[in-house]
């Protein structure tokens, strides 16, 4: 069992694309081709593990990668021709609402056909689709709040002071205990998994990356300031009751106290920040910028189609009595 390292080994290649860069983090081949890219699934594993290999950068990087590829002009233009297919197909396939109140209206209805991971882990889920679960997870929880951190910058007044309280909290409130990344890794102890940074990130498949690129995609950019601040929000407002029926999952699984505690602080933490997201993240930033309205909105559209996505693999696999990793964990 591994603490959080602070740098994780590349990864396994998964098409043309994330070879040509992982040999480039090597200085042992060329970056890919633009035609490459331009043939690529928007949402397939090859561009996906791209993308989040040069995301990974900005946040801890890899072993024996060096620091200085994080500016690399080169490489910095092959993540944007990776960037444009990827926001292109969730313009054209994830837009619902064009104005903030319509789309945060709806995260507040929960579904009446109670047909979401969360259900199903509270209801039947096994301890082996709870370990997955947490494994796929890992990769968006164990930098979970850093990317929204990214946008303190690019906000003032009312919205600037609420999103830092959230983040505070996130952060532990000044203790490295309670660190929320760090109670997960106190989850995946407890049911037994490699808690090292970025160890799953062989094991997840294409739908978990793209959750992770998109708040990564989001947060690297002043330009989506607003689809961040609409991503921050959704997470926030849904995760509540979400939790609390993962706590319930933990509970019945007999997954462990920690496993428990993670969710248990989600329930009672995200049910105050859903209101300062609300009053003074969204509402702060719509009154200084208005014309942000349609921004904040598709990051809530957005955001709820990756997830969407990632359920339906995670359920479609468990249903069939399938492992939904690419690998055991």
């Amino acid at each position: 069992m591994n603490d959080i390292t602070p740098e994780p080994a590349l990864p396994s290649a998964r098409g043309r694309i994330s070879a040509a860069i992982i040999a480039y983090l090597r200085s042992t081949g060329p970056l890919p081709h633009s035609r490459e890219i331009l043939t690529a699934a928007p949402l397939g594993d090859d561009l996906q593990l791209a993308l989040y290999l040069c995301y990974e950068l900005h946040y801890r990087g890899f072993a024996d990668v060096d620091a200085d590829r994080e500016w690399d002009p080169d490489l910095l233009r092959v993540r944007a021709a990776l960037e444009r297919p990827f926001l292109d197909t969730l313009r054209d396939a994830a837009t619902v609402h064009k104005h903030t109140d319509e789309a945060l209206e709806e995260l507040l209805v929960e579904p009446v056909d109670g047909s979401g991971v969360s259900h199903f882990l509270r209801d039947e889920g096994e301890l082996w689709q709870i370990r997955e679960y947490a494994a796929q997870r890992s990769l968006y929880h164990l930098k979970e709040a850093d990317p929204h951190a990214w946008v303190l910058p690019r906000l003032w007044g009312r919205a600037k002071a609420g999103m830092a309280a959230v983040e505070f909290d996130e952060f532990g409130a000044g203790r490295a205990d309670r660190v929320h990344a760090r109670l997960f890794a106190d989850l995946m102890a407890d049911l037994d998994l490699d808690t090292a940074y970025g160890h799953y990130l062989d094991a997840a498949g294409p739908e978990a990356l793209a959750t992770v690129n998109l708040m990564s995609l989001f947060g690297l950019h002043r330009a989506l300031r607003g689809a961040l601040v609409g991503h921050f929000a959704t997470v926030e407002i849904t995760s509540s009751p979400g939790s609390r029926r993962l706590a319930q999952a933990m509970r019945r699984t007999g997954a462990g106290p920690a496993a428990e505690h993670f969710y248990d602080e989600h329930v009672e933490a995200d049910a105050v920040h859903e209101q300062v997201v609300r009053r003074d993240v969204v509402a702060g930033l719509l009154a200084e910028e208005p014309h942000l309205d349609g921004d904040v909105a598709f990051g809530v559209d957005a955001t709820t189609y990756l997830e969407d996505r990632l359920a339906e693999h995670l359920l479609g696999a468990w249903r069939a009595g399938e492992s939904s990793l690419r690998m055991p964990a």
